[in-house]
């Protein structure tokens, strides 16, 4: 795993990004270097303008397409579906990148231009995968592990990282061992070396002595205990094991000024921005409320926000009139009868939550945080789940780590296994996170992920 801003992400599908972006430009700039896209003599600044902005912008439209998410890359259909829309969205970022920075001369079609370039982000694209695909079958990616086993559980730590059956999977295990004097000839830092060993994860806090410490350290070999592996692997916290006091190292919880205002000012650029580009969709759909089912256009519910402050949350109205009897909550579920014809519409692609940019824009919630839940639910669930109310320290967001990690939940488990994420991203807040999010919030909405 790579630590990028305090969040881990795996370290293949990093060179992946980083392999991919430079074939893009290699092969975009190549195109416009030598007029095969422009049609016109070689101008190696615009090039290299043209160049650059398609190979940030290949990244962003794999990440928004799902093309970074492994179990995507052994789903054809998926993976086809997901390419389609990656480059129909490299299309609209050619073109704006031509008309920026390498308009045609003398008022010639652009869409010769944009069809080389797309051409060259396909290429390069295509190339880089085939040869992460075959890297990655033959095993040179993967990250060795020498776990430490748990003489009273002898498997727990193979079980909890998942490695053994996930064809997958970043990591493979090189060797386990529980024995003292087997684990101090295979902790020699020359072996560790000559294993290539990536990390010891060790099933038992306990069994990490300081000794082993300055063995792995000497021969660059990271130490993990299984509650810290597991973290790092699937980027969510084991709740039950977290102490009473985490929350004092959390980024979430310990923002400092600075960081609080220009995340306030993120939000609220992000806020206004949508506002302007989704004010025509946002009319519309008020229009098809009010003809599709009697009632009103918006739906006013408290929710619970920063440190339990209980607020209004504004929707668009997906439900009819009165769907919740003597006024108890309830869990919504799939295919819900109360649900109106165009709110399922809305539902699936997300149009319904629009109006929380309002919440936004007052300070109720922020772009990216927790799923703001309703006080009864809060209640009862706090009751339950161990550090539930944790997840109130940051504000909640229209968008989050939960939401583009887990569907949405409808059951107590459902939102024990949210919350591992939530306190995820409490313990690892950024801005780079946040924009991660941002990115993977395309996917969401673009394929109805986890939608109900």
């Amino acid at each position: 795993m790579t630590s990028m801003f305090g969040h881990n992400i795996r370290s293949d599908l990093v060179i992946l990004y980083i392999a991919e972006a430079f074939a893009v430009f290699l092969a975009v700039y190549g195109l416009t270097a030598w007029g095969i896209a422009q049609g016109a003599p070689v101008d190696h600044g615009k090039a290299s303008l043209v160049a650059g902005a398609l190979a940030l912008c290949s990244g962003l439209v794999s990440g928004a397409s799902g093309l970074y998410q492994p179990e995507v890359l052994s789903r054809s259909r998926r993976l086809a579906s997901g390419a389609l829309v990656a480059a129909l969205l490299l299309l609209l970022a050619a073109w704006l990148s031509l008309q920026i920075f390498a308009p045609p001369p003398g008022g010639a079609s652009i869409w010769s231009s944009v069809a080389g370039v797309v051409l060259g982000c396909v290429a390069g694209v295509a190339g880089t995968r085939l040869a992460f695909i075959v890297a990655s079958r033959r095993g040179l990616l993967k990250r060795r592990l020498l776990i430490i086993r748990d003489p009273r559980a002898p498997l727990a730590a193979e079980r909890e990282a998942g490695i053994e059956e996930a064809r997958l999977s970043p990591f493979e295990i090189a060797i386990t061992s529980s024995g003292s004097a087997t684990l101090d000839d295979e902790l020699h830092p020359a072996r560790l070396r000559a294993r290539h060993i990536w990390a010891v994860v060790a099933a038992d806090p306990l069994a990490i002595t300081s000794e082993m410490r300055r063995h792995c350290q000497a021969a660059g070999v990271r130490v993990l205990t299984e509650a810290e592996f597991h973290e790092a692997r699937i980027n969510r916290v084991a709740c039950d094991t977290l102490p009473l006091d985490w929350l004092g190292t959390a980024r979430g919880a310990n923002e400092g000024p600075v960081e609080a205002g220009l995340r306030r000012g993120f939000d609220i650029l992000v806020g206004l921005t949508l506002v302007l580009l989704a004010l025509p969709v946002m009319l519309v759909a008020a229009a098809i409320i009010k003809i599709d089912s009697p009632g009103p256009i918006f739906y006013r519910q408290e929710r619970s926000g920063l440190r339990g402050r209980v607020f209004t949350l504004y929707k668009f109205r997906s439900m009819i009139v009165n769907a919740e009897q003597g006024g108890m909550a309830r869990w919504a579920t799939k295919s819900d009868p109360r649900v109106t014809r165009f709110g399922r519409m809305m539902r699936l692609t997300r149009i319904d939550e629009l109006p929380q940019i309002l919440n936004v824009l007052r300070g109720d919630m922020a772009i990216v945080g927790p799923r703001p839940e309703r006080p009864s639910f809060v209640e009862q669930l706090g009751l339950v789940i161990p550090h539930y109310n944790d997840r109130a320290c940051v504000k909640p967001g229209i968008t989050g780590w939960a939401q583009v990690n887990y569907p949405y939940g409808a059951s107590v488990e459902d939102a024990r296994m949210k919350l591992a994420y939530d306190l995820y991203y409490v313990r690892r807040r950024s801005l780079f996170l946040d924009l991660l999010i941002l990115v993977a919030t395309v996917r969401v909405v673009l394929f109805q992920e986890g939608a109900r």
